[in-house]
């Protein structure tokens, strides 16, 4: 059996794009925002397809201040995608969204790359980066659904705990069933790839364990965090 991972030529690869664009029909179809999808879809390649050579780059120059450089650049962006529902008081949001996913993300990607891994040197990139891309990426979605739901819930003049306590449980919905599907329904991306190429299941479960306990770490902790945040800002706000 050949162990290497297959290389897909960018003729099947386009492929992949039936079932989304199949989605993009019915939008269209319903009268839903199709421009949208479109425009999500198309960003999607031309910043996949760019990351793809920027990575190759980094790896090979093996700089700790471009490592550095490119974590900054995840976490101001996710902190502001993070906010993208909410209609009001972005800007002065913002600022709690980018301490919450700094302090839940970055204690998480600290503990897994220095205390799991012990990565040497601590920022090796073909490991940091990946792993802060899915620190950040879960953290930026709980924040956005917890901010969402926290305004949702504020807006129908429910008390601060009531709604802080709603909003911090949708916000984990996501994660939470992860937690229960794993194994049974799915085999997660990471995991998946890693069989794919050759690793044996029993060292791609490890991975795996640790991967679903930093995204539901970072998830929770950054979502707390900013609803912590968001009862001083309506102090803030009220006086």
């Amino acid at each position: 059996m050949n162990d290497s991972i297959q290389i897909i030529p960018f003729a099947n690869l386009a492929i992949a794009l039936i079932p989304a664009m199949i989605v993009v029909g019915i939008l269209y179809k319903w009268s839903l925002n199709s421009r949208n999808a479109l425009y999500a879809i198309s960003r999607m390649l031309v910043q996949l397809l760019l990351i793809g050579y920027f990575l190759a780059y980094i790896f090979q120059s093996d700089n700790a201040w471009v490592v550095l450089a490119v974590l900054a650049v995840m976490v101001f962006t996710s902190s502001w995608i993070a906010l993208r529902s909410i209609r009001a008081n972005r800007w002065r949001l913002y600022k709690n969204s980018l301490c919450s996913i700094i302090l839940g993300g970055g204690l998480t990607l600290v503990l897994i790359t220095q205390g799991v891994l012990d990565l040497h040197p601590w920022y090796w990139p073909r490991y940091l980066i990946p792993l802060a891309g899915m620190i950040f990426a879960n953290a930026m979605n709980s924040v956005s659904l917890a901010a969402e739901r926290l305004e949702a819930e504020t807006e129908r003049d429910v008390p601060y705990e009531k709604a802080r306590s709603i909003a911090l449980r949708a916000s984990l919905i996501p994660i939470t069933n992860s937690l229960f599907a794993v194994g049974l329904v799915s085999l997660p991306r990471m995991m998946t790839g890693q069989i794919l190429s050759g690793i044996s299941p029993l060292i791609a479960v490890r991975y795996q364990v640790m991967v679903m306990c930093m995204i539901y770490g970072s998830a929770g902790i950054s979502s707390a965090c900013f609803l912590m945040l968001a009862k001083s800002n309506k102090r803030q706000v009220a006086q």
